[in-house]
């Protein structure tokens, strides 16, 4: 099935790239005015399941744009065909496919894909984590301050969900860089080959997520809550890093939350 989601993920790469600067449809989610949604995100979707369905017609499928469906089955595919949709609207050429599985709620396999770098990130549980096929291990700083950082803002940031903003302020004070590339499946992705040391941010979903938090796992990284308790693809609120500076970004996201600042504009 590792292949199988490898092979998905690439044929929806390649029919976004072949999509990227042409003229799109752009629609605005429900009540987010930031938050869109193209025709390409939804031909992408429709390839990934299509290809998987079409192996595995049992199984079930949680997806960012046709959502969930009411099949019951132990498997059950965690799908965002297009992660970084404002970056694909834009022309910007930084977004992935993202693809995980599932079993009895544990996550067995991730597929992270960089369509305009062709980098495939790739992870199963229990045997490691790859990019392209070579292993992938975390990084080795062990301090804030020699850490590059990575987060992104909710959609809704002019509510400042669970104190994104403060987070975010804070972290500028305590580590080396702070870098915000608008796709959390390629942040994550980051993590686990060593590029960033570590990612947090408030309010993802199941499908921003579900593949990046093994390859951070399986790459030797750690994955958890704000406050370090476990992680599931259905918290709202994520922090992966290299292992070495997790209790000290806990810290960190620990002040923020008992902060609160006003919103200029809201």
């Amino acid at each position: 099935m590792i292949e199988l989601a490898k092979r998905a993920a690439k044929e929806a790469g390649t029919y976004l790239l072949g999509s990227l600067g042409k003229a799109l449809h752009i629609e605005k989610k429900e009540g987010q005015e930031t938050n869109i949604v193209t025709q390409i995100d939804k031909g992408a979707e429709e390839i990934i399941i299509g290809m998987i369905r079409k192996e595995h017609p049992d199984h079930s499928f949680l997806a960012e744009e046709s959502g969930g469906d009411k099949q019951v089955s132990d498997y059950l595919w965690v799908i965002d065909p297009l992660d970084g949709t404002v970056n694909f609207a834009h022309g910007m050429r930084l977004f992935s496919v993202s693809i995980a599985l599932l079993y009895r709620g544990n996550i067995v396999l991730g597929v992270v894909y960089d369509p305009c770098a062709d980098e495939l990130f790739s992870a199963e549980r229990g045997k490691g984590a790859f990019l392209d096929g070579k292993p992938l291990h975390v990084s080795k700083a062990d301090r804030l301050i020699d850490s590059l950082l990575v987060t992104g803002f909710p959609y809704a940031i002019k509510e400042n969900p669970n104190n994104a903003v403060e987070h975010f302020v804070n972290f500028l004070y305590e580590a080396r860089g702070i870098r915000r590339l608008g796709s959390a499946a390629i942040d994550l992705a980051y993590v686990a080959a060593g590029r960033l040391d570590a990612f947090w941010e408030v309010w993802l979903h199941p499908w921003d997520q579900a593949a990046g938090i093994l390859l951070v796992e399986e790459a030797g990284g750690k994955v958890s809550n704000f406050t370090g308790d476990p992680m599931t693809i259905y918290n709202k609120d994520i922090l992966a890093t290299n292992t070495l500076i997790h209790d000290q970004m806990i810290e960190v996201l620990k002040r923020g939350t008992n902060q609160r600042v006003t919103i200029v504009g809201k």
